[in-house]
């Protein structure tokens, strides 16, 4: 155990520096990451004795079998360091210097869209520079305060752009995929969407369909709140009613506020293009149920949604158990359900000073490491910066659930073009014991079954 002062390297960079300590031979535990409060604490739980240290120091925490494999992970843990180090400067003695601000880089760059993705007490700065300098912002950050969200979006409408976000996750503009993105097809459904994984359902199971989309615009998960008032929603929506190459727009939320919901609802007759709307909620629509609602208003068929689920007859009864890393996905799942308990690993609280666990899934992994029985429903999304083989680490924890008597139903969120392979991961989570369905409702359906309810 160690702390090195002065080093800083973002938390994806880190958890892949953990990935590679981790699997060498006769590592038992490896944890490179910033010293904030949360990984401190994650550090302490696992046995080691933590100095003091603040946010702005690198935590390296090792547990090695032997003195070798120890001596083994350090040379390791200095060759990734050198790696990152390297990249950090590969634009040589003689690059042109890097604009230093995000509106300096605006005028460099003759740009109109910036993406801020840093730690969320330093993202308002960026996004606020960006407006400022007259583009349109997607705002990848988690942990934005909502005062900053609001005072964003509201100068944004005085400059006349959009903010996407904060806690966008995902977004396609111009064919170009932000966050986290699948590779889907063009096509002529735009989507506005207060939900990074409600969009990747929706448009993945268009691209089952054979439908592709036009742009999808996240705006944030807060979007549809009392307090924001969709006022992003509302920007993102005229944009895509005055875009010609939208035939029809799809609208995704959260449980949004009802009097946040009316007002949308009216906006929506106000629009030329036709509108389906996912505002999820009891009695609303899922989100597969859009998709198709979608499919039928564009005269096209819906398909049979794929599915690979266990030999009829498992039944195995007991409390369902809801571990997810998509709020939207988890909040529609608990809805379908009826009951059971339900954690979304994506929420704020557990990403501060961490990667999300679309990309690094140790919390929960562990969170499933103490499932005993009953049933487990989980989330795989796939696509671009996402982790690229989910089904490595999660099909083994799979067959250890199994064994330990759960039953295990995953949604799998993806398109068969996207890098992780669709196909492949549903025959590795299949193989070992997992009920999969590309249908997110199908999924909450079938493991509220196995419980023995009937939702």
């Amino acid at each position: 155990m160690e702390v090195r002062t002065g080093v800083y390297h973002d938390s994806v960079s880190l958890m892949r520096v953990s990935q590679a300590l981790g699997s060498r031979p006769g590592v038992t535990v490896a944890m490179v990451a910033m010293a904030t409060e949360l990984n401190v604490g994650m550090a302490r739980e696992v046995g080691f004795e933590v100095p003091a240290a603040g946010p702005s120091d690198l935590l390296v925490a090792v547990r090695a079998e032997s003195e070798e494999a120890l001596g083994g992970a350090a040379e390791e843990l200095e060759r990734q360091f050198a790696l990152l180090g390297r990249a950090a400067t590969s634009g040589g003695a003689g690059a042109e210097a890097a604009p230093r601000t995000t509106r300096a880089a605006a005028r460099a760059w003759d740009a109109t869209l910036a993406l801020v993705s840093v730690p969320g007490e330093h993202a308002f700065a960026e996004a606020m520079d960006a407006v400022e300098a007259g583009l349109s912002v997607m705002i990848f950050s988690d942990n934005v305060s909502l005062e900053h969200e609001i005072l964003l979006k509201e100068r944004a409408a005085e400059h006349g752009v959009l903010v996407m976000g904060p806690d966008c996750g995902t977004a396609v503009v111009g064919g170009a995929g932000l966050g986290f993105a699948n590779v889907l097809r063009p096509g002529p459904v735009g989507v506005v969407a207060a939900s990074g994984t409600g969009a990747q359902q929706v448009t993945c199971l268009l691209d089952h369909a054979g439908t592709g989309v036009s742009h999808v615009l996240g705006v944030g998960g807060r979007d549809l709140s009392a307090a924001v008032g969709a006022r992003s929603t509302l920007v993102a929506l005229r944009a895509l009613d005055a875009d010609p190459a939208t035939e029809l727009i799809v609208l995704i939320s959260k449980p949004p506020a009802p009097e946040v919901a009316a007002t949308v609802r009216r906006a929506v007759e106000d629009l030329s293009t036709p509108v389906v709307t996912a505002l999820l909620g009891p009695g609303q629509d899922d989100l597969t149920a859009a998709a198709e609602k979608a499919l039928g208003a564009l005269g096209r068929p819906v398909p049979e949604w794929p599915s690979w689920p266990m030999p009829a007859g498992e039944r195995p009864g007991g409390p369902l158990c809801g571990l997810y890393s998509g709020g939207t996905l988890c909040a529609e799942a608990e809805i379908i359900a009826g009951g059971g308990s339900f954690t979304d690993f994506g929420d704020d609280e557990y990403t501060r000073g961490r990667a999300h666990p679309m990309i690094d899934p140790s919390t929960r992994l562990a969170a499933l490491g103490e499932v005993a029985g009953g049933v487990v429903l989980l989330d795989v999304v796939l696509g671009h910066a996402a982790d690229p083989d989910p089904s490595a680490r999660l099909a083994p924890a799979v067959r250890r659930a199994r064994e330990r008597g759960a039953a295990v139903v995953v949604a799998l969120v993806g398109t068969d073009t996207d890098p992780q392979g669709l196909g492949r991961q549903a025959q590795a989570l299949h193989e070992a014991g997992a009920s999969v369905f590309v249908s997110n409702a199908a999924a909450a359906r079938h493991a509220a079954s196995l419980t023995g309810g009937t939702p």
